[in-house]
């Protein structure tokens, strides 16, 4: 089975920087997605970011477009979130999601996998 573990969270100041990374293991399909969903208190689950792994093809949501960027370490199968110039409102759980049909961005239902997530905190 396909495992994600996320890393990277804490707390940090408005302003500032955060790398999340997700690493994965037990993929087995030709193609597959990595995306970033992110949960906040009393909040609907999603989506921040996206990548297709063969192509490199990413998407990201309009909150955070221009402040985040995802990245991708194939030695290391594992997808890097930068996240720039952290907001108060970028609170949350953030998780890492794979998809198997190499599709992205798709809704949040329709991933395969998920990892346990990691918590961002960003304070004023």
């Amino acid at each position: 089975d396909v495992q994600l573990v996320e890393s990277g969270g804490g707390l940090v100041q408005a302003g500032e920087s955060l790398r999340l990374s997700c690493a994965g293991s037990g993929f087995t399909a030709d193609d597959y997605a990595i995306g970033w969903f992110r949960q906040a208190p009393g909040k609907e689950r999603e989506a921040v970011s996206c990548i297709i792994m063969s192509s490199g093809s990413a998407d990201y949501a309009r909150s955070v477009r221009g402040r985040f960027t995802i990245s991708t370490d194939y030695d290391k199968n594992t997808v890097y979130l930068q996240m720039n110039n952290l907001k108060l409102e970028d609170t949350a759980v953030y998780y890492c999601a794979a998809e198997t049909m190499g599709l992205c961005p798709i809704p949040p239902w329709e991933w395969d996998y998920w990892g346990q997530g990691t918590p961002v905190t960003v304070s004023s």
